[in-house]
């Protein structure tokens, strides 16, 4: 008995909690191929073991079960540092916490259940080829639903397990994440065909599907690294960035005692001296809300960080904005400002996507509980993405917190900007793979967008990405520190930038027609 034998006879036949067990074990053990570990042979024996299983599925009711638990276990494990951002405040929110991660989860979870319902009808209980090309495409159709239904949460996309390969995500640029994500699930589920429902596969050859999906993994590295090999590394001329990083933990950062001693070391960091020899900074990045204060209204606040303000450049901060409306009610949003040297706003960003129980609590009359986030008042939302036009910087489009994760959703098409600056506070998160998975996120939109990208975060990480993905410079996670940068030049609108996710739904449906017509083939092994 070979191996692939030996894991489906374990499989074959497991039902009730025994099966959703497995299913949820399954689902973990995919999550392992996520940052930081991306330890991406785990996803092969996940995703086989999930389509294995849903051979055994007797009715849709089954596939949704196994599906479920597979997804629980998966988002599980990749969304457990969700508890920390509880624990900041745990006399308030602390006893949630446990709940709120399995709530999260389960919720998630519904997403690779219509995918293995969806496959398990559409594959006609298959167990070849077809099987695993529907089963991809039902699985990133569902990952697109998730980036946008009910406000979306597009966290942990399947295909960001690449991102420790700087050529393979060269594709993001052609088909965004999700095309990564089609061949990431096709490649580890093509084994699956090894065996059908009563063992090993007598159906033709496997040989030639397997091999034809492991060539296109290595065709889309080898265009990716010829990409890379005449690949522009021009940079704005004039500019030179110093990004703030000052690892001030969440439960600190809003203590009344702390906040002026807080302030006032972000305003000293920004005006140290350069080291000899390398250029002066010209522009200062603070992170999200490093400024605790309603800048744009406390003209002393704004004349203190004027004080390490580059002349001729600018200090770009982090915020709360508010506005009294009729009767004495304050609307509230979570802001970036551009301060010049006299202490003036000269531009502003409101945050359009909110995290929902984070920034406002949706559906009230059920959920009586406040935002997590420091007072009462729920966030208004800004109108949407747009472009800033900041003195001595190229257009930029800012983006504050979790907004860098929403494929295609990340610049103003009508006006589109020279490069991506996202300030984040993920200090919510401590030291938990939260913050790894967040700033791959952000490589991923530099390369769809082909645009360099800025990211400044209170306890890390911070760094520049180039329009290709790649690391210029970073500071770790939980470290104190500055980082002095060039910005990169802009690149070429790439085909992604041009047609948004049309390209992803023209690939979810050429593989299901695919697989589906792959089925009614007598050798189900040949394509």
């Amino acid at each position: 008995m070979n191996a692939a034998q030996f894991f489906f006879s374990h499989l074959k036949g497991q039902k009730g909690r025994r099966r959703w067990a497995l299913a949820f074990f399954l689902g973990i053990l995919g999550a392992g191929a996520m940052a930081p570990v991306h330890a991406v042979f785990l996803l092969i024996p996940s995703v086989i073991g999930l389509l294995w299983l849903t051979y055994d599925s007797s009715c849709v009711r089954g596939a949704f079960a196994t599906g479920w638990w597979f997804g629980l276990g998966h988002f599980f494990a990749g969304l457990y540092w969700v508890a920390n951002a509880l624990f900041v405040q745990p006399d308030r929110f602390g006893w949630m916490a446990p709940g709120a991660v399995f709530f999260l989860a389960g919720l998630m979870a519904l997403f690779p259940a219509a995918s293995v319902v969806a496959s398990s009808v559409l594959g006609r209980r298959s167990t070849g080829v077809g099987r695993v090309l529907v089963f991809a495409a039902m699985w990133v159709l569902f990952e697109w639903v998730r980036s946008w239904i009910f406000t979306g949460f597009p966290w942990n996309l399947i295909g960001s397990i690449w991102t420790f390969s700087d050529a393979i995500i060269q594709t993001a640029a052609l088909t965004g994440v999700y095309g990564l994500g089609l061949l990431s699930i096709l490649v580890a589920g093509i084994p699956a065909i090894l065996v059908g429902k009563d063992g090993w596969s007598t159906k033709g050859s496997p040989a030639r599907p397997i091999s034809i999906v492991v060539l296109s993994l290595f065709v889309v590295w080898a265009g990716g690294a010829y990409r890379l090999s005449g690949a522009s590394n021009e940079i704005v001329s004039d500019v030179v960035l110093r990004l703030i990083q000052p690892n001030i933990e969440q439960k600190l950062k809003w203590k009344p005692s702390l906040r002026a001693k807080n302030f006032e070391e972000q305003i000293r960091m920004g005006g140290v001296a350069s080291k000899p020899g390398l250029p002066v900074p010209t522009h200062i990045f603070w992170a999200e809300t490093a400024a605790t204060y309603f800048i744009e209204k406390d003209s002393n606040s704004r004349r203190a960080i004027a004080r390490s303000t580059p002349m001729g450049g600018l200090t770009i901060i982090g915020s709360l904005r508010a506005e009294q409306r009729g009767g004495g009610v304050y609307q509230i949003w979570n802001s970036l400002h551009g301060i010049d040297e006299v202490g003036n706003v000269v531009g502003t960003y409101d945050k359009f996507h909110l995290v929902p129980f984070g920034e406002y609590t949706p559906l009230r009359k059920i959920f009586k509980f406040s935002k997590i986030t420091f007072g009462t008042t729920d966030f208004s939302a800004g109108p949407g993405p747009r472009t800033l036009r900041l003195k001595g910087l190229p257009p930029v489009s800012p983006l504050i917190c979790y907004e860098v994760i929403f494929p295609n959703q990340v610049v103003d098409r009508q006006d589109r900007p020279e490069w991506l600056l996202n300030l984040t506070n993920d200090g919510w998160y401590g030291a938990s793979s939260g913050p790894y998975q967040h700033f791959d996120a952000a490589r991923l939109r530099a390369v769809e967008e082909g645009l360099p990208l800025v990211r400044v975060a209170n306890t890390g990480i911070s760094g520049v990405i180039d329009g290709y993905g790649r690391v210029v410079s970073s500071l770790a996670l939980g470290t104190k520190g500055t980082l002095d940068s060039v910005l990169p030049r802009s690149l070429q609108t790439t085909f992604y930038g041009r047609v948004g996710n049309s390209i992803v739904i023209f690939l979810i449906l050429i593989t299901a027609v695919v697989g589906i017509l792959t089925n009614h083939k007598s050798n189900e092994h040949k394509i």
